[in-house]
């Protein structure tokens, strides 16, 4: 935005919107994001400049091929860019797969589970349950002695050392 002010007031000031465009690219490197494809489409990839058509680029529509292509120059490093003009084209980023809100989550819905039988956690047999409060009340001898036998650094043992 910053970038496109600069060139609206001044068009001769294109070093100040390359920086602008660069500093903006060089930061959603560095934090991982990913920019908008309308936004990536306006900046040139090779000098950082501002793809404004008519002041530092130029736009052509071609046709090769039985497909009509739009062809992006910039008029500082002579990159050419080319996007598909099918009207009936749609960007991953607008269609409704890709949003989060229509995404399932991904342990919901795996290999037919539904997801509340994913979450419990598996069930113990009553037998098991029985027997087990009696068997813990019985402690091994061994046990014992090991338990008796430690100290903590700070305290003092029976002999008072």
């Amino acid at each position: 935005q910053a970038a496109h002010c600069i060139l609206a007031q001044n068009p001769n000031n294109q070093e100040l919107a390359r920086f602008y465009c660069h500093t903006q690219t060089s930061i959603s490197r560095r934090l991982v994001l990913r920019q908008d494809p309308s936004v990536k489409r306006t900046i040139c990839k090779s000098c950082f400049s501002l793809l404004v058509p008519g002041v530092s680029s130029t736009v052509r529509q071609r046709k090769s091929r039985n497909q009509r292509w739009t062809a992006v120059r910039c008029l500082n490093c002579s990159l050419s860019k080319r996007f598909l003009s099918n009207p009936d084209y749609k960007l991953w980023s607008e269609q409704p797969e890709a949003l989060l809100e229509n995404q399932t989550p991904v342990g919901e819905g795996a290999k037919g589970q539904t997801p509340s039988a994913a979450r419990q956690p598996p069930k113990v047999p009553q037998m098991e349950k029985a027997t087990a409060p009696s068997s813990r009340s019985c402690s091994h001898p061994a046990s014992e002695e090991t338990t008796v036998g430690i100290k903590s650094k700070g305290q003092k043992g029976p002999s008072g050392k």
